[in-house]
């Protein structure tokens, strides 16, 4: 019984040293359309075992060039730090004194225009 090759050869066209005989379908023809279509098919079968193994070969050995690492000294959070320095500041201060009510609106902004106050109006 003849092999696939043997009978793609009898048919014509084989390539053999760059030559190509007769015209017709050659064995490197077939195959090449063939393979594609079982990669393309079969690719995220394929991939998702090779990618796992190369990322777990890659995870410990960084883990094994870089050694142990030291836990950090905890950091207090900007929240933290935030709520410190104003808690420091209430502390600092005398709460008794405070502004009257009438020093508080001597430093308002006034109106752009004054057009909808009449009263406000006149003054300018």
């Amino acid at each position: 019984m003849r092999g696939w090759g043997e009978w793609l050869a009898n048919q014509g066209g084989v390539r053999r040293g760059g030559i190509q005989r007769q015209g017709g379908v050659g064995a490197e023809d077939v195959m090449w359309p063939l393979l594609w279509v079982a990669v393309r098919t079969y690719a995220p079968y394929i991939t998702f075992p090779v990618a796992f193994v190369v990322g777990a070969v890659g995870y410990n050995l960084e883990w094994f060039i870089r050694g142990e690492q030291k836990q950090p000294v905890e950091e207090k959070s900007i929240f933290e730090l935030r709520e410190e320095r104003k808690l420091a500041e209430i502390t600092d201060k005398d709460c008794t004194k405070v502004l009257s009510l009438k020093d508080k609106l001597e430093f308002t902004p006034k109106a752009v225009l004054n057009r909808n106050r009449p009263d406000k109006a006149s003054n300018s």
